[in-house]
């Protein structure tokens, strides 16, 4: 079932991101004193006693942008006015009434849907006075409210609830799979997020940084409902001057985290960069599932063959030899589908347990074929392994002197369990602990 959507509007700088990562109890917009930061439409599900909508916080209308970007900004906030079902309209206290929010209001009039009048910035009972102006633009009951000072949200959330539609008493679907979409500037994410959805959903424009937050999009395929996350595009470090692009960094970061299946974005005609490795280097750290996805294939498909491009990643990221290769054309959707499958495989990969007596057998067998070398002229002993969890895989192997197991040895037992168990695509931690008097006393192996 489809949520209501509450789409929160008004013009720039009254606080709508504010508002929005509020109700959402985290930080999800970019907040900034300089107008027209949001640009495509936020989305964040809401549940309030029992009864759940998705929340959409939408650019400032009225914006004039400083890419030239004001007519994709509009069209996002007209199919937001459009799909709505529960209008938010935000003004500020501080600043009072302004012609801007007269305009806004009669746009929202003219849609005939409910409308919640909130009063922003009402940091304090004193400021509720001057809120009364608002009045006058003929949008109904007042909410006053401080985002700041987390003042009456219960009575926001009330107020939104009592006008939601009734089929907002049923929770929405939930995404059978996280997808976070990485990469640098204009390797095309959001243009492959539009094709995934068949629709404009994101703004996509030669400018480089046109997406600025990290993006929810849900998206059905097969019957089955994913969550794709569209990110920043990430700039090397150094050149991170702005507010806006040390946010979007740093929520590219923060959706990698959240995903369970990371897409790796390359453009096919540009050489790999420093901020690819910086990326690649953070999916690793993190243990995350990862498909290199050349993008832009087209261009490249009659000048070289994909096993090159596929050697150069190889060459370039070592320690993630074990993610497949992707190319796509964001464009035109070809391959995608088949790249949403094998990302689905990785998640099912990344949730696989294997129990402890297959585990010890597997490597009871690695032991005896290919035995530890000596460490201070003794064989290092494995008694037991057992896999503690899933998303990553991570198993403990107990042993006599965990030091003494050489990296090339960790290397070797991961190679075994990458190639022998469920998990040949996805990464997997191991750890090598001293054995305790209340481990089990079996050995696995051992002089």
């Amino acid at each position: 079932m489809t949520l209501p959507q509450v789409v929160i509007v008004g013009r720039p700088n009254v606080g709508k991101s504010s508002l929005f990562n509020w109700l959402a109890g985290r930080r999800l917009a970019i907040v900034d004193d300089v107008a027209g930061i949001t640009r495509d439409r936020m989305t964040c599900e809401i549940e309030h006693e029992g009864r759940c909508f998705e929340l959409i916080d939408t650019g400032g209308i009225g914006i004039h942008d400083a890419d030239n970007l004001s007519e994709e900004i509009e069209h996002q906030i007209s199919v937001a006015l459009h799909q709505a079902d529960v209008l938010v309209f935000v003004v500020d206290v501080r600043s009072g009434l302004a012609p801007l929010d007269e305009q806004v209001a009669r746009r929202v009039r003219m849609i005939g849907k409910p409308v919640v009048l909130v009063a922003n910035k009402a940091d304090a009972e004193k400021h509720d006075l001057q809120a009364d102006e608002f009045y006058r633009l003929g949008c109904g009951d007042m909410v006053r409210v401080s985002s700041l000072q987390n003042r009456n949200k219960r009575e926001l959330l009330e107020a939104i609830r009592d006008v939601l539609p009734e089929r907002a008493a049923a929770a929405g679907e939930e995404a059978q799979m996280k997808l976070a979409i990485v990469g640098r500037r204009n390797v095309g994410k959001s243009t492959f997020i539009n094709t995934l959805l068949s629709e404009q959903r994101m703004i996509v424009s030669e400018v480089p940084g046109t997406t600025r937050d990290s993006v929810d999009v849900r998206f059905v395929m097969d019957g089955q409902t994913f969550l794709a996350i569209d990110t920043p595009g990430v700039r090397r470090r150094k050149s991170v001057r702005e507010n806006v692009e040390f946010y979007g960094l740093h929520r590219a970061q923060r959706s990698i985290r959240r995903a369970d299946v990371v897409l790796a974005f390359f453009d096919a005609s540009q050489r790999i960069g420093q901020v690819d490795k910086q990326l690649c280097s953070y999916i690793d750290q993190n243990y995350k599932p990862c498909i290199f996805v050349v993008n832009k294939w087209d261009l490249m498909v009659q000048h070289m063959p994909t096993e090159r491009w596929a050697d150069y990643l190889r060459d370039t990221f070592p320690s993630l030899w074990h993610a497949p290769i992707a190319f796509i054309t964001g464009m035109t959707g070809k391959n995608i589908k088949k790249l949403i499958n094998h990302a689905q495989m990785l998640f099912h990969q990344s949730r696989q347990r294997i129990g402890t007596g297959p585990l010890n057998r597997l490597v009871r067998r690695a032991l005896e074929h290919h035995p530890p070398p000596l460490y201070r002229q003794r064989r290092p002993k494995i008694y037991f392994a057992t896999q503690v969890r899933s998303q990553p895989p991570t198993i403990v192997l107990k042993c006599n002197e965990p030091k003494a197991i050489s990296p090339s040895y960790r290397r070797y037992l991961l190679g075994v369990f990458r190639d022998q168990l469920e998990f040949g695509e996805v990464p997997i931690r191991l750890f090598f602990e001293k054995r305790t008097s209340s481990d089990p006393q079996d050995e696995v192996a051992g002089d």
